[in-house]
């Protein structure tokens, strides 16, 4: 199985202020064009965090608190051979995709039952590059207010 990217994916039950602080450690930008979930681009235009709306966020008390809540995206160059992989290792699928769609995702726990996803047809870095190209440059009054600046 060939990974495109692998992409950490934070649930928060506000969106765009967790995803503006991740853009702005990275010294990125985010891509919000749903209010459900956020792409989180670096400096080298590379994407890099997610965020997931979670209306009901509890905010971790790690280690003895409530859990963590972070899982991990990995995207593929083919949905069905990564799924026959990870299910081979030991993963459990928690929530099913159309595995014959061009673009997809499914999710899987690890054998302890942390979350993940498998995603596939999501562009590459350089159709990555091209889109973002027809976006305002990083630091663009649109970014700088999204920080809180």
């Amino acid at each position: 199985m060939r990974f495109v990217r692998q992409v950490v994916v934070f649930d928060a039950a506000d969106v765009a202020t967790e995803s503006a602080f991740w853009a702005a450690m990275l010294g990125g930008r985010v891509i919000d064009n749903d209010d459900r979930f956020h792409c989180v681009i670096d400096a080298d235009d590379r994407w890099r965090v997610g965020v997931q709306r979670a209306p009901d966020h509890v905010p971790p008390d790690w280690p003895d608190g409530s859990p963590q809540q972070v899982h991990v995206d990995l995207h593929v160059e083919d949905g069905p051979a990564a799924h026959e992989r990870v299910t081979e290792l030991g993963a459990t699928m928690l929530r099913r995709g159309d595995l014959d769609a061009d673009e997809g995702y499914a999710v899987y726990a690890d054998p302890a039952g942390h979350p993940f996803c498998i995603g596939w047809g999501h562009p590459d870095d350089e159709q990555l590059r091209r889109f973002l190209a027809t976006l305002p440059p990083a630091g663009s009054a649109r970014d700088r207010n999204l920080a809180g600046e």
